[in-house]
């Protein structure tokens, strides 16, 4: 048993590792998004702050999205954002889990969205690009196209042929992931979750691809996705291998980072960080995008 499971481990260990990050590319006109959702703003789990405070510094980001900053306050967000460089910053509110934003860039015409949104919705403009910071329902599909719909509908009153970014935690599966999930054990998983909770997680008792499926019809463009080597392996961005309370399933992707069609040639790298680093940060991993404007 005791082989087994280091076999298991080193497995683990050898697949994940091709998920690092890419080098930085230093050129002026080159610019890193991270998003992450930081697992209750690290009140469970307060000894990884540390650690993940310098992670982020040696990624040198220059745009971060974040999602589950319980008990932020705006000047705890800016200390944060300080230490990997950044002085401007957008916490969407202080109760419940906010979303929030960092950047080297000046965060400019910020809209924070509250009405029709579990958690909210923050719309900033930096670059020029229009960034929207994502963190939608995490236990009902019915909610989840409510809250894409309202998205979309504010993405087209949007100036035409703007340059757009959806970056977060969308908590809902992607059509193109469909092979990874033929295993069957995450229905049967959903359905004791909905039966406990009284969720809503599955349609009619099948997992729901239809919020990505609108916004791949929107046109965005779903960059990890993209940017898969032709050895993939899948990693998902959650449950990453962090000990946290209750059961959570099998391997899933949740977070994503979408474009618009005229940002698509400047993207030059898009992955989920998958290391041994960042498997015990959170329990989601990090989703990173390099591009040169």
């Amino acid at each position: 048993m005791a082989l087994r499971l280091s076999i298991i481990l080193l497995v683990l260990i050898v697949s994940t590792m091709s998920c690092q990050a890419p080098d930085r590319t230093d050129s002026q006109s080159a610019i890193r998004l991270i998003t992450h959702n930081v697992y209750y703003g690290f009140t469970k789990i307060p000894d990884r702050k540390e650690q993940w405070l310098k992670w982020m510094q040696e990624q040198k980001p220059d745009i971060v999205s974040l999602q589950e900053l319980n008990e932020y306050t705006p000047a705890q967000l800016e200390e944060d954002a300080s230490s990997w460089g950044h002085s401007h910053t957008v916490l969407l509110k202080e109760e419940g889990f906010p979303t929030g934003i960092t950047s080297r860039f000046p965060i400019e015409d910020v809209h924070r969205y509250l009405d029709g949104f579990h958690h909210g919705l923050i719309r900033v403009k930096i670059r020029g690009i229009y960034i929207y910071v994502i963190h939608l329902h995490p236990s009902n599909w019915k909610f989840r196209h409510q809250e894409i719909d309202q998205i979309l509908d504010n993405i087209n009153d949007l100036p035409e042929n703007s340059r757009k970014i959806l970056a977060g935690d969308f908590n809902t599966f992607s059509p193109v992931d469909s092979i990874f999930y033929q295993h069957g054990r995450l229905e049967p998983f959903f359905n004791g979750l909905d039966v406990r909770d009284n969720g809503n997680n599955l349609n009619e008792g099948k997992i729901d691809y239809g919020v990505i499926e609108k916004i791949i019809d929107s046109g965005l463009i779903d960059i990890e996705f993209k940017f898969r080597p032709s050895e993939y392996n899948f990693s998902g961005s959650f449950p990453a291998w962090l000990d946290t309370e209750g059961e959570h399933g099998d391997l899933r992707r949740l977070d994503y980072i979408f474009v618009s069609p005229n940002l698509v040639k400047k993207v030059k790298a898009a992955t989920i960080i998958a290391d041994s680093t960042t498997q015990y940060l959170s329990d989601h991993l990090p989703v990173l995008m390099d591009f040169d404007l």
